[in-house]
Parts: structure tokens; C-alpha cells; sequence
């Protein structure tokens, strides 16, 4: 079984069904979902992907947010004081946001195999403990 972990921006394609990005988001989750595999994201991307909802003042959309993060289809990754340590070692090696340097040592520490990410310079980066990027085409790099 792989382990495969999510930043925020996938999800978001989908709850917020763009047209683009939404569609390849979707067909890569059924995917994950056919082949039996692990999907996976940090705790900090619920507050993140609650944020958009929130600022349209849409109560229905943040509540279908938090159900779908509580049924149990998403492992959701905490963020530890191991998490930490190794989110200072990546921002202090690389030049990433403070949301993408969560990201990443949640997936580091917890050691996933694949990192999807739309993000084509997260996808340049070399972390330990991240086996493999990938973007929406399916790209693994």
C-alpha cells in the first residue's frame, strides 16, 4: 500500500470544482481510491481548505469540509514536535512558504511515498523522507 499525501491546493480543486485542475484532482483521487492506496494530509490543511468557505460565508461548505475530513477516508497527519524540528530543517534549507514547509515535514516525518503537489517548485525539492513528487498529469519526479 502507498502513501500518498495531498496539499491543500488538491482538495481545494475539488471542493471548489474548478474546471480544470478539479477534474484532474478528481480522477487522480479515484485512483488512489481503485488502487487501495493511503490518501494523506496535514491537520493544518482542514484550517486551510476551511478558509475559503469561511471567507464566502458558506456554512454548508465548511461543514461538508469538516464531514468529509472526519469520516475516517483521509489519514490526517498531526503536526508533532518531531514535525517541528524537521519543518525548521526544511525552512532553513529551502526557500518555502511557512504553509509549504508544514507540508512538507508533515509528509517527511511521517515518511509518505508520493507528494502530489501543483506546485512545480516544491516538486524540484529533494527532502529525506519524501520518496517521490508528483503534479496533477501524473507526473513523478
Amino acid at each position: 500500500m502507498t502513501r500518498i499525501y495531498w496539499d491543500s491546493m488538491l482538495f481545494i480543486y475539488i471542493f471548489e470544482a474548478n474546471p480544470i485542475f478539479g477534474t484532474k484532482a478528481r480522477r487522480i483521487l479515484n485512483e488512489i481510491v481503485n488502487r487501495g492506496h493511503t490518501l494523506s494530509t496535514s491537520v493544518f490543511a482542514i484550517g486551510e481548505i476551511l478558509t475559503g468557505p469561511r471567507r464566502r460565508g458558506s456554512v454548508s461548505s465548511a461543514n461538508a469540509v469538516k464531514k468529509y475530513f472526519l469520516s475516517g477516508a483521509i489519514e490526517i497527519l498531526p503536526f508533532t514536535e518531531a514535525t517541528a524540528d524537521r519543518y525548521s530543517l526544511i525552512r532553513a534549507a529551502n526557500k518555502v512558504s511557512q504553509a509549504d514547509g508544514i507540508h512538507l515535514a508533515t509528509a517527511a516525518e511521517t515518511g509518505v511515498d508520493v507528494f502530489f503537489t501543483g506546485d512545480s517548485d516544491l516538486r524540484k525539492l529533494s527532502i529525506p523522507g519524501i520518496k517521490l513528487f508528483a503534479d496533477l498529469d501524473g507526473k513523478v519526479i
